[in-house]
């Protein structure tokens, strides 16, 4: 396999983060990540948190059978791994979507950090109060939304109005990848991809999802 080409040069940690976590950041250490890499494995003992310096990481729980469900992506000035500061398993798997530069911060270090940084230690609890809202979000969404219903959340909520003013999702979406955000088959979000297409509701220009009108509440 050909090496993947090298993650851009981070500024320093100080640069570009919110400042109580550039002040954990100086406690850590900077790494590069190939795409694909994973970083953490879910059920594994944590004892480091990853600040995105560039890059962009996945977070995602997957069974014995191999299929993924898409918790989320993070980029620079977010952090992941600090579910595991209790000291408890990893909630989650963690890759690497693309390369990618981290700061690592030890557990420890973290847990210290936060005794003296009351600044960093409240962002810390919003942030975990944030996720699990998203959470419950999240449950109600499986439970209560059929397919079509999650598919179009996710594709309303990822599309930003262009220069030409048209609805567009500037990142390369795979069947796959949006499968496993709205925790379905490929098959299924082909399926429905097609039918939109169809019915003048999408395009795909340049391998980029375009939202042609708004998307029907039922289909």
């Amino acid at each position: 396999m050909p090496p993947s080409p090298p993650a851009p040069r981070a500024s320093p940690p100080s640069a570009d983060l919110p400042p109580d976590v550039a002040r954990l950041a100086a406690r850590g250490v900077q790494r590069r990540f190939r795409a694909r890499t994973l970083l953490i494995q879910e059920g594994e003992g944590g004892d480091a948190i990853y600040i995105v310096l560039a890059g962009r990481l996945r977070a995602f729980v997957s069974d014995a059978r191999g299929r993924e469900v898409t918790l989320g992506h993070h980029g620079p000035g977010e952090y992941v791994g600090e579910m595991s500061l209790d000291g408890g398993p990893r909630s989650a798997s963690v890759e690497a979507a693309e390369p990618s530069t981290c700061v690592v911060v030890t557990r420890e270090s973290v847990l210290r950090h936060m005794a003296e940084d009351p600044e960093f230690t409240l962002g810390l609890v919003t942030r975990l109060i944030r996720r699990a809202r998203l959470a419950t979000e999240s449950a109600r969404s499986m439970a209560l939304l059929d397919v079509y219903s999650r598919l179009r959340r996710v594709l309303e909520q990822r599309a930003a109005p262009g220069p030409d003013g048209v609805q567009a999702i500037a990142e390369r979406l795979t069947h796959q990848s949006l499968a496993s955000e709205v925790g379905c088959s490929r098959e299924m979000v082909s399926r429905l991809l097609k039918d939109l297409e169809t019915g003048g509701y999408l395009a795909v220009r340049e391998r980029r999802l375009v939202l042609l009108q708004p998307l029907p509440a039922r289909w």
